[in-house]
């Protein structure tokens, strides 16, 4: 039951919110190149999921912050901690409840640079049908060369579990599931300018 409370919270904090296709046309994930972790500990003990199923909309360019945009969904059925006994429990209402809510959703207000490819994304995050503001550390990488610059953002933030609503009931007792989970994401990108 640790478990799929573990799931959870790790479904809640990779959410994110979608945004216009029209706008992101230039920009793509590269998904078999990309992953979204969590980490939650179960009494005290560090446990690690992943969501086998998300999707990145990125219209980003580092000399024009003001316009950029990074939204990101989250399917919340495909949340795996690798055993089969969990991996049944995660979807279930006390949990993510995927079958109410199917997606998680991240939508950036702004982008703020830090020097040295390092981001701060502030937004929205959306899961379980309870929005939360939040702010995303995002380190970017590339290598190659136009036209085939390739870009790499990776990153890790924590988000309360409990703020959306994931492992209700007796798994809202934080001495068996902490409050806290730590979401962790690389993100493979083509078409991000030249940082």
């Amino acid at each position: 039951m640790t478990s799929p409370v573990s799931r959870l919270t790790f479904c809640a904090a990779l959410a994110l919110v979608a945004a216009s296709p029209a706008a992101f046309a230039q920009q793509k994930l590269v998904p078999a190149q990309s992953s979204l972790g969590f980490v939650i500990k179960q009494m005290g003990v560090p446990v690690e999921g992943q969501f086998k199923a998300f999707d990145a909309q990125v219209a980003f360019d580092p000399a024009k912050l003001a316009t950029s945009r990074i939204a990101f969904t989250v399917d919340m059925g495909s949340a795996t901690m690798g055993a089969k006994e969990v991996d049944v429990e995660m979807p279930k209402p006390v949990w993510l409840s995927a079958l109410k809510f199917p997606q998680a959703s991240f939508q950036s207000s702004a982008i703020k640079a830090l020097g040295g490819g390092k981001f701060e994304v502030q937004g929205k995050l959306s899961i379980k049908g309870n929005a939360r503001d939040v702010t995303v550390p995002v380190t970017l990488a590339q290598t190659g060369a136009a036209p085939n610059l390739a870009t790499t953002a990776t990153g890790a933030f924590t988000i309360p579990r409990l703020a959306f609503k994931v492992g209700e009931a007796e798994w809202a007792d934080t001495s068996m599931v902490a409050d806290e989970v730590q979401v962790k994401f690389k993100l493979a990108l083509n078409g991000v300018p030249k940082i």
